[in-house]
């Protein structure tokens, strides 16, 4: 009976607790002076619903009033409580002594980066892995389609100069490069899922430390393998007419004994080039602002350009101006992600043209030398320029 009797009082209590959170027509919660400033119900729903809730009544609130009063009654904090501790340090009112003199040193918690986690661990990776695995999807059914593209005519064993070891050199230093970003960077954002199963925590925290420090510093050796690209070939890659025939034809791709005139560059590998100018600009200015987060702050500057064009606002979007250093490292490390995963995807169909996809393509930065046949079929117009200038050097060398 006695248990009856308390969980019947139990009962009255809960009952009354709802009662006082809504009135009879279920509109909100009575004001908070009346729950003696406690969070109401209405609070948490809207909090769930994702709407905006004024936490002045918390953030106002961190046990400093009244504190001569009170000074000896609670212990080695004083008059403050572990709820009002914790407040203070997530509304960035508490005296807070730390080592570091950096800007952020004394933000330990910052309550509007939920955003970013909840965006991170979700649809980032969710349509991120749909953009990787449907690539290599593709490329699997191009490959069972359409089979190796190989060199139809005769091989004649004579070879030709296609990349000088400069020029592979920066390939090679900006794809290498990119690759262990690459690999690192999917380390860090999926790692958690299957390697902590493998190899525990203490295991992948050593790992993903291991992949931080090769990621911060090969970035410097893929920006400079940027540059040297971009140097090296530029004035190769500039659009003409003749890059309108190729993609007509479609590159020759999707039929055999079908090769459409190209110089040094195809269409193709011209489009490829300039997504990787734009996108390696793009993650580079990214990560030097996640390396550099209180020197290059990108995103305040970027929203407020923005807004001043008025299409965020026809498009129903609210871009913040003033952003704390923390919140400026979120938007880059979002930024950043995005366009690797377009950047991995258009690689990973590079890799897979320049490799197992077309016979002879690799030993143009491999060795440098292609077979003169294969030439002539992909890029006929740059052959006969070369045999051009190598003819005339063989008809001046008697007269010297």
């Amino acid at each position: 009976m006695f248990r009856l009797f308390i969980a019947f009082l139990f009962a009255i209590g809960v009952a009354q607790v709802a009662i006082a959170q809504t009135t009879d027509n279920g509109s909100a919660a009575p004001e908070r002076a009346e729950t003696g400033g406690a969070t109401t119900l209405e609070d948490i729903l809207a909090r769930q619903r994702g709407e905006k809730v004024d936490n002045s009544y918390r953030s106002e609130n961190t046990g400093q009033s009244n504190a001569e009063g009170l000074l000896g009654q609670l212990g080695t904090r004083g008059v403050a409580s572990d709820s009002d501790v914790y407040r203070a340090l997530r509304y960035g009112s508490a005296d807070v002594t730390v080592s570091s003199k950096g800007p952020a040193a004394s933000v330990l918690i910052q309550d509007s980066g939920m955003w970013w986690l909840n965006f991170r661990t979700g649809p980032l990776r969710e349509y991120g892995t749909y953009i990787l695995g449907g690539m290599l999807v593709v490329l699997l059914l191009f490959f069972l389609i359409r089979g190796k593209t190989r060199i139809d005519g005769e091989k004649t064993g004579r070879t030709v100069t296609r990349f000088n070891g400069f020029e592979r050199f920066g390939h090679w230093l900006f794809a290498g490069s990119f690759l262990i970003l690459g690999l690192t960077g999917l380390l860090t954002l999926y790692g958690r899922d299957f390697l902590i199963p493998i190899f525990g925590k203490e295991g992948f925290a050593t790992i993903a430390q291991g992949c931080k420090w090769l990621h911060n510093n090969l970035a410097w050796a893929f920006m400079l393998g940027l540059i040297i690209v971009t140097v090296n070939w530029i004035t190769h890659n500039i659009p003409n007419r003749t890059d309108l025939k190729w993609l007509v034809a479609g590159g020759g791709l999707f039929t055999k004994n079908s090769h459409p005139p190209a110089k040094k560059f195809n269409a193709g590998q011209k489009i490829i080039f300039w997504l990787c100018i734009l996108l390696g600009v793009s993650i580079s200015l990214s990560g030097l602002s996640l390396l550099f987060p209180f020197e290059m702050p990108l995103f305040a500057k970027t929203f407020s350009i923005a807004n001043s064009t008025g299409i965020p606002q026809m498009l129903g979007l609210n871009l913040p101006v003033q952003m704390s250093p923390q919140e400026e490292m979120q938007y880059a490390q979002v930024w950043h992600v995005m366009v690797a995963y377009v950047f991995i995807a258009i690689i990973l169909a590079h890799i897979y043209l320049g490799s197992v996809g077309m016979e002879g393509a690799f030993d143009a930065m491999g060795s440098g030398e292609v077979e003169e046949q294969w030439a002539r079929e992909h890029h006929s117009l740059w052959l006969e320029e070369v045999q051009g200038k190598e003819a005339e050097k063989a008809t001046a060398s008697p007269a010297e």
